[in-house]
């Protein structure tokens, strides 16, 4: 079993920036592809960013490429999420969320996840 916690959410104004950090325990966090997932209020859970466990390749969804950046550190058993030039539409519940899958492709379907934290609520005001 893995437990995931999520903490650095909050409000910010459209153009700032955030970390988001998600503390693994149970196991090392070495063997588990990471993902970012968030979910707004009467919307589905949506994937913002994966880096797999292998060899930390990054996938993002185009609405977040060149704004957001995963990272992870094995070491202290935490992945981020670097959140930069926020939006309004940005404003979301956001989840981390482990899987043992590798292959980057399968990264962004929720589905290939079987641990999740509670989430972590950011708000971006216009």
């Amino acid at each position: 079993q893995v437990q995931l916690v999520e903490s650095g959410g909050g409000l910010v104004q459209a153009g700032g920036s955030l970390r988001l950090s998600c503390a693994a325990s149970g196991r090392a966090l070495s063997r588990y592809s990471m993902g970012w997932f968030r979910q707004a209020p009467g919307k589905e859970r949506e994937f913002v960013a994966a880096i797999t466990w292998f060899d930390s390749r990054q996938y993002y969804a185009d609405s977040v490429k060149g704004r957001f950046d995963i990272s992870r550190d094995n070491v202290g058993n935490t992945v981020y999420l670097q959140m930069s030039s926020l939006k309004p539409e940005d404003t979301a519940l956001y989840y981390c969320a482990a899987t043992g899958s590798f292959q980057l492709r399968t990264l962004g379907d929720r589905n290939q996840y079987a641990y999740w934290g509670q989430g972590t609520q950011v708000t971006v005001s216009s």
